[in-house]
């Protein structure tokens, strides 16, 4: 009997650390501490079917005086990031939903079609010779002949060990285009919330020549960038960046950054903006050092796609101006963002003020929010484009009559 209850006992010590193991914390949960803990806070879930097109809250949408918004196309559950081919066709990468679109015009009416499916959040797509590139996590694919090839795009060419990118899923998407060097660009996100990494493999914007060869970091120390455009004049390279969650309401700001050479550092984990996180013990003890943001753009925004106006549909003063997609926070108890607003330039390229420019999504009396502004596109007509993930809509803002 003594050996048996020694048996047992043994037993049970053995399964305690068994019992004690808890699940992984989700990473949107990572360095939450003291009084968050118990926060109520957690991303909002997408939507991931189709709104149909008299719910989306167009009506509640505003832009300044002599311009115009409306519905250009709907039924594009998670609309994300966008780029246009030569002959108007719009191609849309998603998220969650694995999707990726190719929205059309025909006969006055747009059509959607989903050309691929089942990807790992394929949201980066971009164009060059007719092929149209899709970046998942850690996919590169590469549709040769897209554009005549709508109803049947057939298997694509499958560049992903050439590429050879991180699989980390968290801050793992991809927003990507061709530059004016003909190389293409993609940003690779940091694998956390705040932590100490690989500032060569991580929190970068790399570019790559077509066929995946020379390997480039153009920028570092950018947490998580899903939108950078360059300058039409001086080409210089700028992008959207993310700030960590859990530091507050107010901390940090998202930021508008400035490339003003290849390789630059922005800064992250150590720093964002002029504030020092307190989270990284290690490292410099001042920002200084580090490339200062061109602009704060909020606390919390999710500050996403970005392009400069180079039409000449809009009136003068926005041409060469930034349009940004805001996508909304959660991080934050008072919402923030929801919009786009446009990021001024003097001529020598400072940011003298960011101005609202697409309101209504976010209902400040109620704090909820209607939809999700993800990426802006100027079309070759100068009209602007607006993805808004969330109804799975894009919409499309017009100057004049």
């Amino acid at each position: 009997m003594h050996r048996r209850l020694l048996a047992l006992g043994f037993a049970a010590t053995l399964a305690l650390p068994v019992l004690a193991q808890q699940a992984p914390v989700p990473a949107w949960q990572q360095s939450r501490s003291g009084s968050t803990n118990a926060s109520p806070l957690a991303p909002h879930p997408p939507k991931l079917t189709a709104t149909a097109a008299e719910q989306v809250p167009v009506a509640a949408l505003r832009v300044p005086a002599g311009f115009k918004v409306e519905l250009w196309a709907s039924g594009a559950p998670g609309a994300r990031m966008m780029t246009e081919s030569p002959n108007g066709t719009v191609f849309v990468g998603t998220r969650t939903i694995g999707r990726v679109y190719a929205i059309s015009e025909e006969g006055g009416q747009r059509r959607v079609r989903t050309i691929a499916s089942r990807l790992t959040d394929p949201n980066g797509v971009a164009l060059r010779d007719g092929n149209l590139y899709v970046i998942a996590i850690n996919r590169v694919l590469r549709f040769d002949g897209i554009e005549g090839r709508l109803d049947a795009p057939g298997t694509p060419t499958d560049l992903t060990a050439a590429f050879g990118l991180p699989t980390e899923t968290h801050h793992g998407w991809k927003f990507a285009a061709f530059g004016p060097d003909g190389r293409l660009y993609m940003n690779i996100g940091v694998p956390c919330n705040i932590c100490e990494f690989n500032r060569d493999t991580h929190a970068l914007i790399v570019s790559f020549n077509p066929d995946d060869s020379g390997r480039r970091i153009e920028a570092k120390g950018i947490r998580n960038s899903v939108g950078f455009d360059w300058h039409p004049t001086t080409r210089e390279l700028w992008a959207t960046n993310n700030g960590r969650d859990w530091a507050g309401n107010d901390t940090p700001d998202d930021t508008l950054h400035r490339i003003r050479q290849s390789g630059a550092d922005q800064g992250f984990p150590y720093c964002a903006a002029n504030w020092r996180d307190p989270a990284i013990s290690r490292g410099p003890a001042s920002c200084s050092e580090f490339s200062a943001p061109a602009a704060l753009l909020g606390p919390h925004t999710a500050a996403l796609g970005m392009r400069f106006y180079t039409g000449t549909a809009f009136p003068e003063a926005y041409r060469n101006q930034i349009f940004i997609a805001r996508r909304g926070s959660w991080n934050r108890e008072q919402l923030s963002g929801y919009d786009v607003v446009v990021a001024r330039l003097d001529a020598n390229g400072t940011v003298t003020g960011v101005e609202p420019f697409m309101t209504g999504l976010r209902d400040e009396a109620k704090n909820r929010f209607l939809g999700r502004p993800v990426d802006v596109l100027v079309r070759g007509d100068g009209s602007l484009l607006v993805s808004d993930e969330q109804n799975g809509a894009i919409y499309r803002i017009t100057h004049g009559n």
